[in-house]
């Protein structure tokens, strides 16, 4: 009763001075805080300030909300001693048989090349000189076709 009757008299003040607002002729502050003001009534009329003060002085309400943050406090511990050992116990058992499958040398069964016989990232005949000038080449080329 006494929670409706705070949300009546805000609502009356807050229309009261939009009224004032109003008179100053500034209509859009004006509007702006008669909508305000009408939030609190509207709560009192949908029932949900009834509701609130009901569960805001209910012991058994207060148990479920302590009940709810020792559950979120259990799923944050629990998820950061995850995060620090590396993934769920699962996950570790399946990177352990992956990292057991795997062969001793991966690269034993590929054959091997040569020092001598690796290919080399530019032909071997091109002097550098003109990698160089290709790429100026280039870059010109791009310059003129935008007038530079």
């Amino acid at each position: 009763m006494i929670a409706e009757t705070v949300c009546s008299a805000v609502s009356a003040a807050g229309l009261g001075i939009a009224v004032v607002t109003a008179y100053r002729k500034r209509f859009l502050t004006a509007a702006r805080i008669a909508a305000y003001s009408l939030v609190p009534i509207g709560l009192v009329m949908t029932g949900v300030v009834e509701w609130l003060a009901d569960t805001a002085f209910s012991p058994t309400a207060w148990a479920g909300f302590g009940v709810l943050g020792l559950s979120w406090m259990l799923f944050a511990t629990t998820r950061a001693v995850e995060r620090r050992r590396g993934g769920t116990r699962k996950e570790r058992k399946a990177a352990k048989s992956a990292a057991q499958r795997e062969a001793v040398a991966p690269a034993a069964s590929a054959p091997s090349l040569a020092a001598g016989s690796r290919p080399s990232a530019r032909p071997a005949g091109k002097p550098r000189a003109e990698t160089a000038t290709d790429d100026f080449s280039d870059i010109e080329a791009i310059l003129k076709k935008h007038g530079i």
